[in-house]
């Protein structure tokens, strides 16, 4: 019996073990992502968005990630409160790798929902002004 029960903790500790890898790799996502809308947004002062109105982000929720054709996908939304009322913006960003550093290649930003592919994102190509790992925080 405590055999079986040694056993059976080793194999809960082992199946926990890349769930926690995952969720770690997540999280830096999440928080790359969140911190990379909010200085290209503030950055811009998101005029092309709100017209000038004086904006507060309010929620930025990254919806999902994939990979296609070399590029990780990130899609997600971001509430702000502009003038006197809530908008919901929604982005897609396309992250690369180059000599073992992730960055930002393709952004896009719409006031309507849409899905995205890489071939779509390449068109709006990024010069690097918001680092993608600026903001990172260690989870170690």
């Amino acid at each position: 019996m405590r055999t079986h029960f040694i056993l059976m903790f080793v194999a809960v500790l082992l199946a926990a073990t890349p769930v926690h890898a995952q969720d770690k790799d997540y999280n830096r996502y999440e928080a790359s992502f969140k911190n990379f809308i909010t200085c290209e947004l503030t950055r811009t002062d998101a005029v092309e968005h709100f017209k000038g109105k004086a904006f507060k982000i309010t929620m930025i929720n990254l919806h999902g990630i994939r990979n296609e054709s070399g590029i990780k996908i990130f899609t997600g939304a971001v509430q702000c409160f502009a003038g006197d009322q809530y908008q919901t913006l929604y982005t897609a960003v396309g992250v690369t790798q180059m000599a073992g550093k992730d960055i930002v290649s393709y952004y896009t930003i719409r006031k309507e929902r849409f899905t995205i592919l890489a071939t779509e994102l390449i068109r709006y190509p990024y010069m690097e002004r918001c680092p993608w790992t600026r903001y990172w925080v260690d989870l170690d």
